[in-house]
């Protein structure tokens, strides 16, 4: 059990018969009345994010998780297959249990996080900056940079996402897994 008061970023609970995640905080005295914590905490499962406020001493059942580096090796009927970076053991992860799929690519080192009870794969999550390289965009018209003008480009995840004008088929460019917007092109 844990109290309310000791909740902070990256806490696992156990409610309501779901495993919720701390995502962000804040211990608040109002001026009349007691202390209490508003979290916003996010289903691991679902992904559905939830404000919830918790008197202090307010008791929880938490949950102990352990996050452990696993590389992504290739995809079948089963799913993503990722093998432990310690003992080489490889697990099958669903596709809606990884954040930031769609710009994973082989070879790419994600983060898994299982609860240490049983056993069970919670989620698993890319690092929040990638590098991909374009393998599809249409050239920029010179002229067009009236404003910080975007096209369309095609990356080698498969995802298509909006970069400025001088970005070239064959570069390769930094992505934000969160969002997926162009963050910089990376020099080789």
């Amino acid at each position: 059990m844990i109290n309310s008061q000791d909740i902070k970023k990256g806490t696992c609970i156990r409610m309501d018969g779901s495993i919720w995640v701390c995502i962000d905080f804040q211990h608040r005295k109002p001026g009349k009345g007691n202390t209490v914590m508003n979290t916003k905490l996010k289903n691991v499962t679902d992904g559905r994010v939830l404000d919830r406020t918790f008197q202090v001493g307010f008791k929880l059942e938490d949950v102990v998780i352990e996050h452990r580096p696993y590389q992504y090796l290739y995809e079948d009927q089963t799913g993503r297959i990722f093998m432990n970076q310690e003992t080489f053991e490889q697990i099958p992860i669903a596709n809606d249990l990884v954040i930031g799929v769609e710009y994973m690519k082989e070879g790419d080192v994600v983060e898994v996080v299982t609860d240490t009870t049983d056993g069970t794969i919670l989620y698993a999550e890319m690092p929040v900056k990638t590098n991909l390289r374009v393998t599809h965009s249409e050239p920029g018209v010179k002229g067009d940079t009236a404003t910080n003008a975007t096209k369309p480009a095609t990356l080698e995840s498969g995802v298509e996402i909006r970069v400025p004008l001088f970005i070239n088929e064959g570069d390769l460019i930094q992505v934000d897994t969160r969002d997926g917007s162009y963050l910089n092109r990376v020099k080789e």
